[in-house]
């Protein structure tokens, strides 16, 4: 993976921003995220928690489906950081398999996803490195 191509650090900080704003009273697990167009322009998404588990939606989630509903549809990387609310990351938050199965729709194969607990300390990875042998659209046609 080329990292040169991606504002890594740039994506970084704009998913721990978001992080503020994630909305988690039952778990007490914020997490942000930060999805990069092939266009250049970035959504930011967090996790949004529901008395109703089930309704929860995760971060990831949220910045592909704000991305999606106004158009997007190619799209570069995402960066995700989660933790304690209220503290520092110290692990590295990984996508849910819902969320891994949202990425393989609307990318392809080089996908970047970045986690990270900050901005110097990160860990790269290609979509298919994460779900292997993915199911997508093109499993169907």
């Amino acid at each position: 993976m080329q990292e040169g191509k991606i504002p890594v650090k740039e994506l970084i900080h704009s998913a721990l921003d978001a992080r503020k704003m994630s909305y988690a009273p039952y778990s007490g697990y914020a997490v942000g995220a930060a999805l990069l167009t092939d266009g250049g322009k970035v959504y930011q998404g967090v996790n949004i928690e529901n008395a109703s588990y089930g309704a929860t939606n995760c971060a990831e989630r949220t910045a592909f489906f704000k991305a999606v509903s106004e158009g997007e549809r190619s799209f570069k990387a995402i960066a995700i950081v989660g933790g304690l609310s209220g503290e520092e990351p110290v692990d590295y938050a990984y996508p849910c398999g819902v969320c891994r199965q949202v990425m393989q729709e609307f990318t392809d194969n080089d996908f970047c996803v970045i986690v990270a607990k900050s901005v110097s300390d990160y860990q790269l990875y290609k979509l298919d490195e994460l779900l292997p042998y993915g199911f997508g659209g093109k499993s169907i046609r």
